[in-house]
């Protein structure tokens, strides 16, 4: 009988491969998950056109060109296959180029695309090892670096509006009475040239968890987590704290909820852990936003929280009988 179990267990190298995450296997390919992310961000980027001009065209364009060509770069200085035409780094640069103002210069926009392959992805392993959402890494090392250029409401001075979250953190509650909430939700309000497209990016979520390319727990906890503190806050003193229909509304807490804080690597795995990664993010942006000297705090509430996934993850209910 040892020669059948020797040969049994001659190729189990082959059957226990181990690979990056993510392991959830459903059948579909990576190519069609980035196409269905890119088709969801489609009607944000058209409205951003409409209301910036092609100006905002041209921030995309340039950032999701530099992560391209940065990843075929990396790819070939590692000697791996190149293939960028899963249109994973393109996805990535166009969610980088969402938070940026439409004004933003070209180099911005290049660096910033590089940034997020070579710092948020290839440092780590590359593509489905990077414990942090990949365009927030450029984004946060971007905004230290060049706070001017990165300021929505300095380069966006031009325009009648101002930025919802620029006014709270610098005037108070008592200036958002120049907003109207049904005006954020058509993308009226100053932001990032495609995360402050509310209406668009909800449609573009909904696509998403209707065809399953995400799921619902981190999304509806996020937005579970910025209405609940909000009210807390704003129940404490409503002329101090502004009510929770603005936060939802205000900056890219929409986009944070189906874009970002869902990012496959970075994020947990389990349906309790991603809840909790869903709350716990969504009540760091309305602390961040209160306390903070950033005015959104979408981004860095999600770093904080893909920081915690790992611990998350061990988040899992017990097995039937133990005690």
């Amino acid at each position: 009988m040892n020669p059948p179990i020797l040969k049994a267990m001659s190729d189990i190298s082959l059957r226990l491969t181990v690979s990056p995450p993510p392991h959830w296997r459903s059948g579909r390919t990576i190519q069609g998950m980035m196409r269905a992310h890119l088709l969801a961000l489609a009607p944000a980027a058209v409205m951003a056109v409409v209301m910036y001009g092609y100006r905002a065209f041209s921030v995309m364009g340039m950032a999701g060109t530099a992560a391209v060509l940065t990843e075929a770069v990396c790819l070939r200085l590692q000697k791996r296959d190149v293939d960028v035409d899963n249109y994973t780094a393109l996805y990535a640069g166009v969610l980088f180029a969402f938070l940026l103002p439409a004004t933003a210069p070209w180099w911005l926009a290049v660096v910033g695309g590089v940034l997020t392959i070579a710092l948020g992805r290839t440092v780590f392993g590359g593509f489905g090892c990077n414990p942090v959402c990949a365009p927030l890494v450029a984004w946060a090392v971007c905004r230290f670096s060049w706070p001017e250029a990165m300021d929505i409401d300095l380069n966006l001075a031009a325009y009648m509006a101002n930025s919802p979250v620029d006014q709270l953190m610098h005037f108070g509650v008592s200036s958002l009475g120049q907003f109207d909430y049904m005006d954020l939700f058509m993308g009226r309000g100053l932001g990032g040239l495609g995360s402050s497209q509310v209406v668009a990016l909800t449609a573009g979520g909904l696509f998403l968890l209707a065809t399953r390319w995400i799921r619902l727990f981190i999304p509806v906890g996020f937005l579970i987590g910025v209405a609940g503190t909000a009210a807390v806050y704003w129940t404490i003193d409503p002329t101090a704290y502004a009510d929770p229909m603005f936060h939802l509304l205000a900056g890219s807490t929409i986009f944070g909820a189906f874009f970002l804080a869902p990012d496959t690597a970075s994020s947990p795995v389990g349906k309790i852990p991603q809840t909790v990664f869903g709350l716990l993010a969504g009540a760091m942006v309305v602390i961040i936003r209160t306390y903070g000297v950033y005015p959104d705090g979408v981004p860095f509430a999600i770093m904080v929280a893909n920081l915690l996934s790992p611990l998350l993850d061990r988040l899992r209910p017990k097995y039937f009988g133990v005690r």
